[in-house]
């Protein structure tokens, strides 16, 4: 395994490395499905086979247990190459689009083709899945790919590097380690793709650097994922689910929890279900999360003095937890109640085990009240009443929108993961990945006869020619007479009814055509 010393690269080896990296891309390696076939199996067993170097290296660096990271990391990043493995021949073949008799004989064509050489950009909080899940993609697409990991995360970067060289092609993957300069000097070259995954100060540096390459780019920015609660839910799963969301990873996720909205009269009930779920998590109070491997740690000093000043500035009341330890990193899961929003645990996405309770009139202030913000990367609302679920889901805006669970939507298998506005652009994961890395290339191949039907089109024009053009209009809908009348949502039963009696007098109508007949 290798230790935590992370090697930076050296900056003037940077144009190099995008040069040769452009290079394995014109070498047409990657036109070959069965070798983008074989560098997503070699990836697939350079995790396999390193499992336990890489727990070890997660605990080091975020002082994770080794369920969070097999559950989180290992076992779904390699479900994700696999899912790229196994569909990369069916997503690489051209399709042909909808049938139009005016195009058709031209034989058009959408060709599935990479886009060239790309840049991922991966942070700490998940460094395996957010840096090596987005490479099965590339690579599936055919690109060649530099990945810059965070510094963050020196063991696991430093690990991933040594097996990336060992297990993969070097001409098509490689990988660029350091800090703000390296970063830096990455973003002055020209890339054919940039995927960001980080938070919206550093998306607007790396936007404002691709466009003067006019470089295209998708950005997973995260912000103040909210939970709604419906008194009506059931209160005992709604308290683990979120709990486990907020306390996994030590909060350290993108789409964790990030406060919760709750009925006034109902946030006590609420907040000691909260406490009842923390204290099954972690039954020992002496030792409480603060007990190595069952609890993880915050990423850098200066993220747990970030976090631990948000707590230090907060106007609610600490319900449970509070406990800061900064030598170790450690932040216990803490509750706070009666958060207003102006508060400083508002101000900006917590990024750790603080959970927030804002406590709100109705449903309906608590859909103002996410909507008066940016749009979250993902909103959550615990409730088993489909009428409350429906008008969260429809009168709000996000990246993604749960109803009882959290965290775990970002790994199921076909949903897009992204967010909106200021939560990101793009999204990711399993084909949307694929296509994310994929240049869909229209083509045509037109026979000399086409010449016989768009005679018209040449010159030198003519009023019959002119007049020809019309026969390529599409028919037209009839004008509307006005607005559609606003009517309420029609019963299925009453469709029925109708039907019924429809059947019924036509099958009357026949009887006495029959008897008639006869």
């Amino acid at each position: 395994m290798s230790t935590t010393e992370l090697a930076y690269t050296p900056i003037d080896e940077i144009p190099k490395i995008r040069d040769e990296l452009r290079a394995g891309f014109a070498s047409g390696k990657l036109k070959s499905i069965a070798y983008r076939k074989y560098q997503l199996t070699q990836l697939i067993y350079l995790i396999k086979d390193n499992m336990v170097p890489f727990e070890e290296t997660m605990k080091k660096d975020l002082g994770r247990p080794v369920l969070e990271a097999r559950m989180l990391e290992i076992i779904p990043t390699i479900s994700e190459v696999v899912v790229q493995l196994q569909n990369v021949e069916k997503w690489s073949k051209p399709t042909k689009p909808p049938f139009s008799i005016n195009v058709s004989p031209m034989r058009p064509l959408i060709r599935k083709e990479a886009k060239g050489t790309v840049l991922i950009i991966s942070p700490f909080n998940y460094p395996l899945f957010l840096t090596l899940g987005p490479l099965a993609g590339a690579i599936a697409a055919g690109n060649s790919v530099l990945l810059k990991p965070s510094e963050s995360t020196p063991a696991t970067s430093s690990l991933m590097t040594e097996l990336l060289h060992k297990y993969l092609d070097n001409d098509l993957v490689r990988m660029v380690n350091g800090a703000i300069p390296e970063t830096t000097k990455i973003l002055e070259l020209q890339w054919d793709h940039i995927l960001y995954t980080g938070n919206g100060r550093v998306a607007k540096i790396v936007a404002t650097a691709a466009a003067k390459h006019l470089t295209p780019i998708s950005l997973e920015l995260g912000g103040k994922s909210p939970v709604i609660i419906d008194p009506k839910c059931d209160v005992k799963m709604a308290a683990k689910r979120i709990m486990w969301g907020k306390v996994v990873n030590a909060g350290q996720t993108c789409v964790a929890p990030d406060y919760i909205l709750v009925p006034r009269d109902f946030q006590d009930t609420f907040v000691q279900a909260l406490k009842e779920v923390y204290e099954e998590f972690y039954p020992d109070a002496d030792k409480r999360s603060a007990e190595p491997g069952a609890f993880s740690r915050i990423v850098t000093p200066q993220a747990t003095a970030r976090i631990a000043g948000l707590l230090e500035k907060t106007q609610g009341t600490v319900a449970f937890g509070g406990q800061v330890d900064r030598e170790t990193k450690f932040i216990a899961p803490t509750v706070v109640k009666d958060v207003k929003g102006e508060d400083s645990l508002m101000s900006e996405e917590i990024f750790g085990p603080i959970l927030p309770v804002v406590p709100v009139d109705n449903l309906d202030d608590a859909i103002k009240f996410v909507n008066e913000r940016d749009h979250p990367l993902a909103l959550y609302v615990f409730s088993q009443d489909n009428e409350v679920k429906t008008k969260v889901f429809d009168r709000t805006q996000s990246g993604a929108v749960v109803a009882n669970e959290t965290v775990i939507h970002p790994g199921a298998d076909g949903l897009p993961f992204g967010g909106i506005g200021p939560s990101g652009q793009g999204m990711h994961t399993g084909e949307y990945t694929f296509n994310m890395f994929t240049h869909f290339r229209s083509s045509m191949d037109s026979p000399s006869w086409i010449d016989y039907i768009l005679k018209f089109r040449f010159p030198p024009y003519t009023s019959s020619k002119t007049d020809a053009t019309m026969k390529m209009m599409r028919s037209l809908p009839s004008r509307p007479t006005g607005p559609p009348a606003a009517t309420g949502t029609s019963k299925w039963w009453g469709k029925w009814f109708i039907l019924a009696i429809a059947v019924a007098v036509a099958g009357r109508l026949t009887s006495r055509l029959k008897m008639t007949s006869s």
